[in-house]
């Protein structure tokens, strides 16, 4: 297991969940469910998101095999999701629209789908066919403990941040996303066409 360990892959699970979940970029939105009076319970928010992450991880492979599609074509599909996330980043336009609920806020919609939303979780099962397991949960385990200490310390961090700050994060993550993409993309088109 420990030559599994990859801080490479760890960093780069990292960076690709943490700009899919753009945590920072939805601070706007946690600061106006708190106004209205919603209570955001942190720990709940990130313990369902997390169960949806390692769930959809588990069975991802079982579903996939069910549909007879193998993981580097699956890969691609996400890598398409991920242009399209990142581009919504960078362009601040919503492309994929998350329909409004009126189930609890902490699960909907915090936990699903602002922290473990389609995009997240679909980029999350395209990781395995790029890096090790045990890397992945590691980068996603360090992504979920940022967005638990983002959703305690809500007032500080956005008094401390400011508007100009989360706007310049939400875009500078977004072509680091889009710059994945291309990577994911290009790697696993290759496997397609030669497997």
């Amino acid at each position: 297991m420990l030559q599994a360990l990859s801080l490479k892959e760890i960093f780069s699970t990292f960076l690709v969940m943490f700009a899919i979940i753009d945590i920072t970029g939805s601070i706007p939105i946690f600061v106006s469910m708190r106004d209205k009076g919603t209570k955001i319970k942190p720990f709940q928010a990130t313990g369902a998101a997390l169960l949806l992450f390692v769930g959809f991880f588990i069975v991802g492979d079982q579903l996939l095999k069910l549909f007879g599609i193998d993981m580097p074509s699956f890969a691609v599909a996400g890598s398409v999701v991920l242009f399209i996330l990142a581009f919504e980043m960078i362009l601040g336009r919503d492309i994929i629209k998350n329909e409004p609920t009126s189930s609890g806020a902490s699960i909907v919609p915090i936990a699903f789908p602002l922290i473990a939303g389609p995009g997240a979780i679909t980029a999350f099962i395209s990781l395995h066919a790029e890096y090790e397991t045990v890397n992945i949960m590691i980068g996603l385990a360090v992504n979920i403990v940022i967005d638990f200490f983002v959703l305690r310390h809500l007032d500080k961090i956005t008094h401390w941040l400011g508007q100009d700050i989360i706007y310049v994060l939400r875009k500078f993550f977004g072509v680091i996303l889009l710059a994945m993409a291309v990577k994911l993309f290009a790697g696993n088109i290759m496997a397609i066409f030669h497997g």
